[in-house]
Order: structure tokens, then sequence, then C-alpha cells
């Protein structure tokens, strides 16, 4: 059976460096006030859609750092999981409040059978899933590139505390929690109503597969290509339930669309238009789907397909793509409960940013 990956709780020495700030700046009221006043506060969005950049949220302590933005979800808590290609850590976990409660690095890739290295080479992407009454993630890997023997290409279930319940992909031997499958890199996973796993092999072999909820192989479709059904880094999954009924959006990145399915993975419909430029993957919200696009920006679409804001668009000469109101590269996003907007980028640093819902008259 799996292990489990137990989280390295940081010690309060550890959050030391991080709230030095907090407290220096608590200790003189009127200097913080000035500063605030000063600066006023950095808004992406319009109107209903209007966000407001939290500068304080997500930090971490001296001595640690993201890497290039992997994933970030929520539970239904409202902890934030952001992964991302550090070695310190491999995954921090927020609480809704912003404070850093738990990192999982080395005890991470010591419970994958893998090296801090080799998680850093491998990460990609996580899934939140409620299932009955149970909370899971799903991770998936990306293959290391040159890697003797290959490592990753696989995809793993686990709890909420780590436990790793089922692997599936480059697994040495099949188990009761593990079986072989022949994914090249896969990006991302959704899981469906009944409880049907769907996952992208994005990086690869351009594939979709789909299982049930005890990892059956039902069918897989695609392959690389520009008509229906075929893909050209079919980077992220969703199943989308804003319609009469629960369908499959895939995030067809370099072929610039969005691809619907049935349940079943048959073809319906594609979306496209100056909104959609290398969508990444999706987040349903209140209504909505929120797309975090690789060509810096960040769509919401309804649930006739229409987009309803552009935010953060950081494209085109000129444009300050660090600027804290831009995107360079968005690979990932979540929404809380409260409506707040956690984005993640394609960038050495993560740059993780909450934004919080301001809608204006």
């Amino acid at each position: 059976m799996s292990d489990y990956l137990f989280p390295a709780r940081l010690a309060r020495r550890d959050f030391v460096a991080l709230g030095a700030a907090a407290a220096a700046a608590a200790a003189c009221p009127s200097l913080r006030a000035a500063e605030e006043q000063k600066q006023p506060p950095v808004q992406i969005g319009s109107g209903k859609w209007t966000f407001t950049w939290d500068p304080n949220w997500g930090q971490l302590p001296a001595g640690m750092h993201y890497g290039f933005g992997c994933g970030i979800v929520v539970d239904s808590q409202d902890r934030v999981y952001v992964t991302s290609r550090s070695d310190s850590p491999c995954v921090a976990v927020f609480d809704r409040d912003g404070h850093l409660v738990e990192t999982w690095s080395k005890d991470f890739g010591d419970k994958v059978g893998y090296s801090v290295p080799q998680v850093v080479a491998t990460a990609h992407g996580i899934y939140w899933s409620k299932e009955g009454n149970d909370e899971f993630l799903y991770f998936t890997e990306n293959v290391a590139k040159n890697s003797q023997p290959r490592i990753g290409a696989r995809v793993y279930k686990t709890d909420l505390k780590g436990k790793v319940l089922y692997t599936i992909g480059n697994v040495e031997k099949e188990s009761s929690d593990s079986q072989k499958f022949d994914w090249t890199s896969p990006t991302d996973v959704a899981v469906g109503p009944t409880g049907d796993v769907y996952v992208v092999d994005g990086y690869g072999s351009q594939r979709v597969s789909r299982f049930d909820r005890n990892f059956k192989h039902l069918r897989t479709i695609g392959g690389p290509g520009k008509e229906h059904g075929r893909f050209k880094t079919c980077h992220g999954i969703w199943i989308s339930t804003l319609g009469s009924e629960p369908e499959v959006y895939i995030a067809d990145r370099t072929n610039g669309r969005y691809e619907v399915y049935s349940l079943e993975l048959d073809y319906k419909r594609t979306v496209s238009g100056p909104f959609v430029r290398n969508p990444c993957c999706f987040y349903q919200h209140a209504g909505h789907l929120y797309i975090p696009d690789l060509g810096s920006l960040v769509t919401i679409i309804d649930a006739d397909d229409q987009p309803v804001a552009t935010l953060g668009d950081g494209r085109g000469k000129g444009v300050d793509k660090n600027a804290p109101d831009r995107f360079a590269a968005p690979h990932a996003l979540t929404v809380d409960s409260r409506g707040n907007l956690f984005v993640l980028e394609w960038v050495p640093t993560g740059r993780v940013r909450k934004f919080a819902p301001t809608p204006q008259a």
C-alpha cells in the first residue's frame, strides 16, 4: 500500500522573518496609514468584475521561495494549496486568512519515491475534488527530461493530509492501489458528477482519457492535430455544470480554443475568439468559468460561453508585465467561497496573487 506524505509543519521560528515586517507595521499605525494613503489600491477588471490586489497574501518565510507556478486549489475550508517547481516548499498550504500553516517538501518526495529535485522536475497540476463527504487532491506529473530510469508521467490521488490512495501511469508494478497507463506527460485532471475521472495528456500524446471512479479505463480520444477531436497542447480539463447537463471543457492551448464534449467524450462544439489566446485550464464559480490564459490575461465566461470580463491583460508593446495590475503568464487559478481570486503564473517566481472582489457601480 502507498504511504503517507507527512506534511512538514513549520516551527514558530520559521515564521519570525515573515512576521517581522507585519509587526513593525502594526507598531507604527500612523506610518502604515500614511503609506497606504500615498498608494491607491491596485485593481484589475471593471464594474461588477473589479478585483483588488492584496499585496500581503501568499508571502513565504525567509529562505523559502516559489518556482514556476504549477497549480493552485482551495478546499472546503478555503485553505489554499500552492504547487510550484520549488524545492522549498514543493507545496505551500495557507489558511483562509493567508497564514502559512503547512509546507510539503522532502517528506513529500520521500513518500512518492522521488528526491526533491525529481519532484521539482516533474511537478505540474493539482486538482481538488469533493466526493461524497470526503475531499481529495489529484496530482499530475510531467515526465522529467532525459531521466534514466524514466520518472514522472503519473497521476495520483491523495487525501488532504497527503495519504496516497491510488496511482496511475508510470508505475513500477501494478497492485491494488496502482496501475500502469501509457501517458507521456499528463497535465490536468477533472472528476465528473458520477465520480468518473478525466485526464489530459497535454504535454505528450494529446489524448484525453476517461476512467470510472475505480479507475477502470472507459475511453480515450484525441491525438495531435487541429481538427475537432484532436489537440495541440490539451493542457486543462474541467467538468462544467453551468448548462442543462454537465459538459467536458478542454483547454486546447496551442490551438487557441476551448473544445467542449459530452461526459462520454463525444464532441459538441468549439469556443474561440479574441478572448481566447492560450488557455491553460478552468475553474467554476458562481455561474461562470474562470480561465487562466498563458497569453497574459484571465478570462471569465458565462454559461453561454460569452466573455463577461478579461482581467489584467499584459499583452502589447510597452506594457510592463511585471506591473501588479498585469499578468505575464497565468498558468492556474482558483476562487474561494468568498469570491477571492487566486492566480499563479508560469514565471520563475510563481507570482501567486490574491485579488479580492470589489465590484464597482
